[in-house]
């Protein structure tokens, strides 16, 4: 098993600040919008250095999709920031109707996401986001690892013409991709390779199945792994030429089980390769305010439960 070098620990969050802040400097376009929760988004960068370019729209998040949708008419490249929640289920109808539906080249970037954000509770802890957003026809749907992932991704996004949902969170996690990499819309990334089980992860349950792997290895099973940081467009050759060789997957997200990452991998699998699946998410539930690595515990997205999904689809090829 591949050994990953931690360079530090730092919220993803973070990267999408630095990220930003870094196209305010690089691209004019670039304009962003906040509804306000500059600080958590980490956007007081952006606010501070380009003020003509930032809008405060206050707690108005409906309001604030409108604004970035008529901003793309005049040539702008807006991104939107808030909490998942309120980046997606409280504005699914503007989003739908203003963005998605015209192609309209909005960067909805959404902190926060899943159960990590902890002490809040159920009410702010979206689950659904990636499913809602993956519906979305024309919509690209990213869930990058780390902090310079999503630096990555930040001003990547900023070249791709049409609208794009950016998920990140507030938990501090490992850092440890390349602080240099060049980030590409859909495409795979192997970390691992392996003969046994193909383990796919994205988001904060990449780490996870980085630990996963280490501990399957001391039981002389050796674990392909493969970061999906782009929900759609979905990397299908590589997700199949990996099943080909291994015979057996195991999904791993911060997010229900139904609609995500695991949930397009079987649609992909049923169509093209039947094979033996288990999902490591959240099962049909809503979250509730604890701890993170609490809830993270509760809700089964430890490595030790991606251990033993991977020793049960051992058994089932």
């Amino acid at each position: 098993m591949k050994k990953f070098e931690i360079q530090n620990v730092k919220d993803t969050r973070s990267g999408f600040g630095a990220g930003l802040s870094e196209l305010g400097k690089t691209n004019p376009r670039v304009v962003a919008l906040c509804a306000d929760l500059t600080g958590s988004l980490k956007m007081d960068a952006f606010q501070k250095d380009y003020p003509e370019r930032f809008f405060q729209v206050g707690i108005a998040e409906a309001n604030m999709m409108g604004l970035a949708a008529g901003l793309t008419i005049g040539g702008w490249i807006p991104y939107t920031g808030t909490f998942a929640n309120f980046s997606t289920g409280r504005v699914y109808d503007q989003i739908r109707q203003s963005i998605a539906y015209s192609g309209k080249n909005v960067k909805i970037c959404a902190s926060h996401a899943g159960i990590t954000l902890g002490e809040d509770g159920a009410t702010h802890q979206i689950l659904e986001d990636l499913g809602l957003m993956k519906m979305m026809p024309g919509m690209v749907v990213i869930n990058p690892c780390d902090y310079n992932q999503t630096k990555a991704a930040t001003i990547a996004i900023a070249d791709y013409v049409g609208p794009v949902y950016l998920r990140f969170g507030r938990p501090a996690v490992p850092n440890f991709t390349d602080a240099n990499q060049k980030f590409e819309i859909g495409k795979a990334l192997l970390l691992n390779e392996g003969t046994d089980v193909s383990i796919f992860a994205t988001g904060h349950l990449v780490w996870k199945a980085i630990e996963a792997g280490h501990i399957l290895a001391e039981k002389g099973i050796n674990a392909e792994i493969i970061n999906i940081h782009t929900i759609k467009p979905l990397d299908e050759n590589a997700i199949l030429n990996s099943v080909a060789k291994t015979r057996c997957v195991v999904s791993a997200e911060e997010h229900q089980m139904n609609g995500g990452l695991g949930d397009s991998i079987c649609q992909l699998l049923a169509r093209k390769n039947p094979t033996p699946i288990e999902m490591v998410a959240v099962n049909d539930s809503f979250g509730e305010s604890g701890t993170p690595d609490d809830l993270m515990k509760k809700y089964g997205l430890e490595a030790a439960n991606i251990v033993d999904a991977v020793l049960r689809v051992i058994a089932r090829k």
